[in-house]
C-alpha cells in the first residue's frame, strides 16, 4: 500500500440477504399455521438457520481481517434470462473475490477427477454437484453484466484481465467439515478453502498479485455499481405456506402439498439445475430464433423440478411436453436433470 493511501478497513456495503427476511416470514406464518404446516415450516426454518450460520462465519472473518475491503452480500444479478446469486463479493486493494459460500454438513473429499464426494459414513459416499462449477457460471453472469457498461476498446481490456481481476473461491464454512482434496486437482484444490483460512488466502492472493493498487474512490464505484445491480429475489418461497394457512390447512391435497420440498438457496444442488435450464432454455431461444417461452416455460420448468423424469416416459407427464418437444429436446434435458441428482 502506498504511504498517501487512506487506510479504511472492511466495509460492508450491503449485509442484507434474503435468507434472513425468509427466516422472519417463515416465523410468522408460523404462530398461525396447524400442526401438520407447522411441522414443514419448523424444517424450513431449521435448514434457512443452518445456511445463515455459515454465512456469518464468513462474514465475521470479513469484519475481523483488518483488511482495506468493500463488502457486498447476498447480490442477485442476471444477465439476459441467466441468473447468478453471489453470497459474497469483496473488493479488495488488487483483487475481486467472488464467494460462493457452503456450509456442507457431513466430511467432503475431492477426487482426482475433481468429483466433489460426500462422505456419509460406514464407507457410504454421495456425488454432490460442484461447487467450482457453480461459481463459474456466477462469474460468467457477473462479467456480463459488469461488460455493459465498456465501449469496445474498454471492453478488450476488461475480458482479458477479468480472471486476474475477478478470482472464483468456494469457502467451505461448516467448522466440523474435513475437506480431503489431496489428490484433487491444482486448478480445483486452489479454489476451495476452510473459513478460517480465508483472510490469509486474500492476502496471499493480493501480495502475488501483479495488478495495479486500486484506489479508494474506484473501490467505492465498483461496489455501489454491483449493489445498484442486485435485484431482488423473484421468488419468494414462504408464500407457499401462507397459502396452505388460507385455505385452512383442510384436506389431504393440502397436506401432501405442504410435505413437499420447497426449492431455496439453502438446496444448492436444486437452485444450480434451475440455472443451468435457463441456460439451455437460452441458448436454444437463439439457435432456433424463437422466444425463450416456446421452449418451455417457467410453470414447465419448475414442474420439471417435481417430477425430476429420468425416461422420455417420464417426461411426457411434465406439463408442457408432448412427443415433438420430448423428440427435440427430452436428451438433453434427461442430461441435464441426471447431472444434477
Amino acid at each position: 500500500m502506498g504511504f498517501f493511501q487512506k487506510k479504511i478497513g472492511p466495509v460492508f456495503v450491503k449485509e442484507d440477504s434474503d435468507t434472513t427476511e425468509y427466516i422472519k416470514k417463515l416465523e410468522a406464518l408460523r404462530e398461525k399455521a396447524g400442526d401438520t404446516v407447522k411441522q414443514e415450516i419448523e424444517k424450513q426454518i431449521k435448514y434457512a438457520r443452518y445456511g445463515e450460520i455459515g454465512e456469518k462465519n464468513i462474514a465475521f472473518e470479513l469484519k475481523s481481517s483488518g483488511m482495506d475491503m468493500m463488502i457486498l452480500h447476498d447480490l442477485h444479478l442476471e444477465a439476459g434470462d441467466v441468473p447468478a446469486q453471489i453470497d459474497y463479493l469483496v473488493i479488495t486493494r488488487q483483487c475481486i473475490f467472488v464467494i460462493e459460500c457452503k456450509n456442507l454438513y457431513g466430511n467432503i473429499k475431492i477426487d482426482n477427477k475433481g468429483t466433489f464426494i460426500r462422505l456419509l459414513g460406514q464407507g457410504k459416499e454421495k456425488a454432490i454437484y460442484s461447487p467450482v462449477t457453480q461459481n463459474e457460471r456466477h462469474l460468467k453472469v457477473l462479467k456480463a453484466v459488469r461488460g455493459k457498461t465498456k465501449n469496445a476498446l474498454q471492453k478488450a481490456s476488461f475480458e482479458k484481465n477479468f480472471e486476474a481481476n475477478y478470482r472464483s473461491i468456494v469457502v467451505l464454512a461448516n467448522p466440523e467439515t474435513v475437506l480431503y482434496d489431496r489428490y484433487a486437482p491444482k486448478e480445483i484444490k486452489q479454489k476451495v478453502i476452510r473459513y478460517d483460512t480465508l483472510i490469509e488466502y486474500i492476502r496471499k492472493t493480493n501480495e502475488e498479485s501483479k495488478l495495479s493498487t486500486l484506489s479508494v474512490d474506484f473501490m467505492k464505484e465498483l461496489a455501489t455499481f454491483f449493489k445498484n445491480e442486485s435485484i431482488p429475489a423473484k421468488s419468494d418461497y414462504s408464500l407457499k405456506y401462507q397459502k396452505f394457512i388460507e385455505n385452512k390447512e383442510g384436506g389431504r391435497e393440502v397436506q401432501e402439498e405442504a410435505a413437499k420440498p420447497v426449492l431455496t438457496e439453502s438446496k444448492p444442488e436444486r437452485t444450480d439445475l434451475i440455472q443451468a435450464l435457463k441456460e439451455y432454455r437460452l441458448t436454444q431461444s437463439r439457435e432456433n430464433k424463437l422466444k425463450p417461452y416456446y421452449i418451455f416455460n417457467d410453470a414447465t420448468m419448475y414442474d420439471l423440478l417435481e417430477k425430476m423424469p429420468g425416461s422420455r416416459e417420464e417426461l411426457l407427464k411434465v406439463s408442457g411436453f408432448g412427443p415433438a418437444k420430448v423428440e427435440k429436446y427430452g436428451n438433453d434435458l434427461l442430461k441435464i436433470i441426471s447431472d444434477h441428482r
